[in-house]
C-alpha cells in the first residue's frame, strides 16, 4: 500500500517525462494558444515588432577589420611628444590611481616614448604613423578615434565585449544582430562572413562572432583564405544537382514535419542552411577566382591570381564578398599584442595590413561602393602609455585607436583626444557601446529598438547603454 502511494500516476508520470519545449509547443496548438504567447511571449520572436531599418541608411554593409590582440595607438594614430621627452620618467600617480591595469608593477610605471615617427597626411592634416604609408595615402578618407574606451582588460573578455556588447560569453555578436535586424540580401551567400590571417599565438574566441541566443541562421560563417574558402563545395562523385535538389526537397519536407509537431525555430534554420548551402556551391568558388580581376586591381592589393591566405588577399575577398551581397564582413588579423618589443611588433604587422586596408578603400572608393560600405579598423583595447619590461605596452581600457571610412562617416577627421601622455581621453570619449550605437545607426536601426525577447527579457546589442556620435557622421 505504501509502495502504491508514493508511485505517481500515469498522467503525473508523463508531465515528469514532458520537456519545458514540448510544453509549450503543446500548449501553443490548443484553444488557449493566442492567450498563452501573449501571456509568456515566444522567446523566438522579437519583442520590438519595428521594421528596420528606423530611418533612411547611410551604410548597406560593414566590412570589420579586427586588428586581433590590442594595436597600440601610440605607435600607430595618437602621437604623444610627452611620452618621448618623459621617456623613462615616473607616469603621473593623479593618472593611474585606482585604475585597473593588467600586469604592471605599480611602483614602477614609466613613460614609455618610442622613436616611432608621424605626418600630418593629407588635406585633412589627420596623423598617422610612419608604419602606414598606403593608409596615409587615403588619410581624407579616414574618421580617426583616438579616445575608444572599454571595460574589459584582458583579451577573451574584451574580444567578447567588442562584439557582442557584453564580457561573457553566450551574447550575439554585432554581426549577428544586423543580420537579424536587416534580414538577407543575398540569396546564395551568408549574411555575415568571417576570415582569419596572421601569426599564430594570442587565439580568437569564436564567441566574437556567435549568433548567441538568435536564431542559428545569423552566426557568422567562417571562410578560410585559400582556392577553396568552405570544405565540401563539390558533390560526390555521381550526383549531379538535379539529384541534390530532389534530396534537398526531401529532406525539408521532413524538416517541416518536424517543425510542425515541435515549433522548434532552429528546424527553420536547418532548411534555410540546406538551401543556402546548396546555392554556395555555385557562388563560393567564384569569390575566389582572382583571375577575373584586372592586373592593376591585383597590383593594387599585391596579390596574384589565387587566394594566398593573406590580409591583403582576405581584403579583395571581401570586397568581392560586399560585391555579392554580403551584410557584415570581418577580417581578423592576429599578432598586435605586443607586451615587449612594441616597435618592431607594430612595424611587423603593420606591413602586413596596410597595402591591404589601403587597396580596400581605394578599390571600394573607385567602384563607387565607399559611400555605403562602412569599413573599420581596430582591436580590441588600447596599449598604456608606461613601459612594460622596458619595451613593450601592457592592456589598456581607458585610451585606444580605430579608424572608419565610408558609409556616411565624417571623413577627414579626428575624434576625440587623449591627454597629454595618452592616458585617458580628455574631450569626446567613444565608449565600446557608443561604437556600436553609432554602427547600428548608420546602417538604419535605432539601437534601443532592435531587441530579442530571451527568458522573459529584451536584450539588445548596446545592453542599457551607448550613445550615437553624431560628430563621427557625414
Amino acid at each position: 500500500m505504501k509502495d502504491a502511494l508514493m508511485k505517481p500516476s500515469p498522467v503525473v508520470t508523463s508531465m515528469l517525462n514532458t520537456t519545458r519545449r514540448h510544453f509549450f509547443s503543446r500548449a501553443a496548438s490548443g484553444i488557449g494558444a493566442a492567450a498563452l504567447s501573449s501571456l509568456l511571449g515566444r522567446e523566438t520572436a522579437s519583442a520590438a515588432q519595428t521594421k528596420f531599418p528606423n530611418h533612411p541608411p547611410k551604410a548597406k554593409r560593414v566590412i570589420y577589420l579586427y586588428m586581433s590582440g590590442g594595436p597600440s595607438q601610440f605607435e600607430t594614430f595618437d602621437d604623444k611628444p610627452m611620452l618621448r621627452e618623459l621617456n623613462g620618467k615616473a607616469i603621473p600617480k593623479s593618472l593611474t590611481e585606482g585604475v585597473k591595469l593588467a600586469f604592471l608593477q605599480y611602483e614602477a610605471l614609466k613613460c614609455f616614448g618610442t622613436d616611432v615617427k608621424f605626418k600630418q597626411c593629407g588635406e585633412s592634416g589627420q596623423s598617422i604613423s610612419d608604419v602606414f604609408p598606403h593608409l596615409q595615402e587615403v588619410a581624407d578618407d579616414l574618421c580617426v578615434v583616438r579616445t575608444l574606451q572599454t571595460d574589459q582588460v584582458n583579451h577573451d573578455p574584451a574580444h567578447t565585449f567588442m562584439n557582442t556588447g557584453f564580457g561573457i560569453a553566450g551574447r550575439p555578436s554585432m554581426g549577428s544582430w544586423l543580420s537579424y535586424g536587416l534580414g538577407a540580401e543575398a540569396a546564395d551567400l551568408p549574411d555575415f562572413v568571417v576570415m582569419r590571417s596572421g601569426p599564430g599565438g594570442q587565439p580568437i574566441p569564436t564567441t566574437a562572432w556567435h549568433n548567441g541566443f538568435l536564431p542559428g541562421k545569423h552566426q557568422g560563417v567562417e571562410f578560410y583564405g585559400s582556392e577553396q574558402p568552405l570544405n565540401y563545395l563539390k558533390s560526390p562523385s555521381g550526383i549531379n544537382r538535379a539529384t541534390q535538389e530532389r534530396s534537398i526537397a526531401s529532406i525539408e519536407a521532413l524538416n517541416r514535419l518536424q517543425y510542425d509537431r515541435s515549433i522548434d525555430e532552429e528546424i527553420l534554420t536547418r532548411i534555410d542552411q540546406y538551401e543556402l548551402a546548396f546555392q554556395m556551391q555555385t557562388s563560393v568558388p567564384g569569390l575566389a577566382d582572382f583571375a577575373s580581376e584586372t592586373a592593376a586591381t591585383r597590383e593594387l592589393y599585391g596579390v596574384d591570381e589565387k587566394p594566398d591566405g593573406s590580409f591583403a588577399s582576405n581584403c579583395l575577398m571581401a570586397r568581392r564578398m560586399a560585391e555579392g551581397g554580403v551584410r557584415f564582413i570581418q577580417l581578423y588579423h592576429t599578432g598586435w599584442d605586443h607586451h615587449g618589443g612594441v616597435v618592431k611588433g607594430v612595424k611587423s604587422r603593420a606591413k602586413e595590413v596596410d597595402q591591404g586596408c589601403a587597396a580596400l578603400l581605394k578599390d571600394l572608393k573607385q567602384r563607387g561602393m565607399l559611400d555605403d560600405t562602412l569599413v573599420i579598423w581596430g582591436g580590441e583595447f588600447g596599449r598604456t602609455p608606461m613601459s612594460q619590461g622596458g619595451s613593450g605596452r601592457d592592456h589598456h581600457t581607458k585610451s585606444g585607436a580605430l579608424w572608419m571610412a565610408g558609409g556616411g562617416v565624417n571623413a577627414g577627421t579626428s575624434y576625440g583626444e587623449t591627454d597629454d601622455f595618452g592616458f585617458t581621453a580628455s574631450i569626446d570619449p567613444f565608449h565600446v557601446h557608443d561604437f556600436h550605437a553609432t554602427v547600428l545607426h548608420l546602417m538604419g536601426i535605432n539601437h534601443k529598438r532592435l531587441t530579442y525577447r530571451h527568458q522573459g527579457f529584451d536584450f539588445r546589442l548596446t545592453n542599457v547603454h551607448g550613445n550615437v556620435i553624431e560628430k563621427v557622421i557625414a
